[in-house]
């Protein structure tokens, strides 16, 4: 039977602990704390699960926590209100650049289109003779 939570199918043939994290805004430690709190056990393979516990799963997921679509909506609408604000975080969005402060002048080239070649790079080798 195949598990069906907030529009995401898991992997039939993963435990339920890593299958879980399959859900957007579900990560690895949400998943184990989940099953811990209504007593499913994590080596359990996805296929396995039974309808009740599938629908406990569901039921947990989806009504504690904002996952898939609605927690996408929130993400965008607060980059949008920075953005509509005039914060500096907002302005680093627009450009498409890190807004954390993680540096630029080696990461992030190709997102920013600044691909830097080294002197030698597309030339011929060198052959001794």
């Amino acid at each position: 039977m195949a598990v069906r939570i907030a529009g995401v199918t898991l992997p039939p043939k993963k435990r339920v602990e890593y299958a879980l994290p399959k859900i957007y805004g579900v990560g690895l430690s949400l998943s184990r704390k989940v099953l811990a709190e209504i007593g499913v056990e994590p080596s359990k393979k996805t296929a396995d699960l039974t309808d009740a516990e599938a629908h406990q799963l569901r039921e947990a997921i989806e009504k504690q926590y904002k996952v898939e679509g609605d927690l996408r909506r929130e993400i965008y609408a607060n980059i949008k209100h920075h953005k509509e604000i005039g914060t500096y975080r907002g302005s680093r969005h627009a450009r498409k650049l890190p807004a954390r402060g993680q540096r630029t002048k080696t990461n992030s080239r190709t997102v920013r289109g600044n691909v830097r070649k080294t002197m030698m790079s597309g030339k011929r080798a060198l052959t001794k003779t």
